[in-house]
């Protein structure tokens, strides 16, 4: 009985921990999100990739790719400023536990299975930026698609951050019907490799 109540006690106190933490973190990515349009625009471009893709008329179809461009800048300068601030936060506040189940305190019990949000911000602020200026000179339907994967990795990261691998891999698969390594292949393979090595230490 008394290893019983010591073990609810265990289990207890863990999850209010991981609550809590998970509270913090969330309210912490949050109140610097806040200050952008970052969802907003993510939004507006998603919805209009998909316009410009269920377009017949060849015309329409282009004038709608030239209009994202706007939005694509937008959102690109807005996540470069983002990242910047977030950027300069305490490092302590900003480790990743690569432990794919949340466990509390887990970055800080086991240092070197953590990686840096902030670093993981600056790959996806690069691989995005790539993608709307469009180096590797890709047509627009492809283009949209690698643009769409940067971002929607990014979304990855930060559900990781306030969660879990875990938890993250199941949103995305709820939200984009994504599994997380296509998520990861369909993005630049300079993203790719980058984040890889980040986030696999």
């Amino acid at each position: 009985m008394d290893t019983f109540l010591l073990a609810i006690l265990i289990a207890t106190g863990t999850y209010a921990l991981n609550a809590r933490q998970q509270r913090r973190r969330i309210a912490l990515l949050a109140r610097h999100l806040a200050n952008y349009q970052i969802e907003k625009l993510m939004e507006n471009l998603t919805e209009g990739y998909l316009r410009a893709l269920g377009e017949s008329e060849p015309q329409r179809r282009d004038q709608i790719w030239s209009l994202l461009t706007t939005t694509e800048s937008q959102l690109t300068e807005q996540f470069n400023r983002f990242t910047a601030e977030f950027s300069r936060l305490d490092p302590a506040l900003t480790r990743v536990s690569r432990i794919a189940i949340s466990l509390p305190l887990a970055h800080q019990l086991f240092p070197s299975a953590a990686f840096d949000m902030r670093k993981a911000l600056l790959v996806h602020a690069q691989g995005i930026d790539r993608a709307v200026r469009n180096e590797a000179g890709r047509d627009a339907r492809d283009k949209a698609f690698t643009l769409s994967a940067e971002l929607f990795l990014m979304q990855h990261t930060c559900h990781w951050f306030c969660k879990s691998k875990t938890i993250a891999s199941a949103r995305m698969m709820a939200r984009h019907q994504t599994p997380y390594d296509q998520l990861v292949a369909s993005v630049s393979p300079e993203t790719r490799k980058a984040y890889l090595a980040l986030v696999n230490g």
